[in-house]
């Protein structure tokens, strides 16, 4: 029966399948527990053929936390029609649903991911950048000048509005509302504080 499903998926099937066990096993498990075992196991397929497509452990590692990010990075998408602060809550509000739906996949993200691998935090930091420019724009699109210390409080907001989130949004049943609300306030305070040290 397991050779049978093998042969019907393509690799690119295959390999598209191995990804999504890994990033659903981030629903309710630290990246770092898992292995090529569990997920041969769990595919019904031999370590062989995984060591095939990711190399290594860590090179499924950097796969599932790149497919999490992505879909992250997806589901929060800025909507490019909303004025700059609708769009900031709308995403803020987008935010805070995803992370409570995928409880395990932002904690992951965000905490879980000491990895030692360079490659896996790259792909973190990444989400981070891409996060942190979305935010920028925002307060650049409001008029704020652009400079070297907007980008940098802004970059450290993100970090700050985890968090907020890994407390709030996954750590207590506080209203969705009151978060993005909190996290709103947060970034125009921090925008604000650069456009006064002048």
């Amino acid at each position: 029966m397991q050779a049978d499903r093998r042969t019907r998926l393509t690799p690119h099937e295959r390999r598209a399948q191995l990804i999504a066990l890994g990033v659903a096993f981030l629903a309710d498990h630290p990246l770092d527990e898992l292995s090529m075992e569990y997920l041969s196991s769990k595919a019904g397929v031999s370590r062989t053929l995984l060591f095939h497509y990711f190399d290594s452990r860590k090179g499924l590692h950097r796969e599932v936390v790149r497919t999490a990010r992505d879909s992250m990075l997806h589901a929060t998408e800025p909507s490019p029609h909303l004025a700059p602060l609708d769009r900031l809550r709308d995403t803020l509000t987008r935010i805070v649903a995803f992370v409570r739906e995928h409880r395990g996949t932002f904690y992951s993200l965000v905490r879980g991911v000491a990895s030692g691998d360079s490659e896996v935090r790259e792909v973190i930091d990444q989400a981070r950048a891409q996060q942190a420019e979305r935010v920028i724009a925002v307060f650049l699109e409001q008029g704020a000048g652009d400079s070297e210390m907007l980008r940098i409080a802004l970059r450290s907001w993100v970090a700050f509005a985890e968090e907020v989130l890994v407390e709030s949004a996954l750590g207590s049943e506080m209203p969705s509302a009151q978060i993005v609300a909190f996290l709103e306030r947060s970034a125009v305070a921090v925008a604000g504080a650069v456009e006064g040290e002048g």
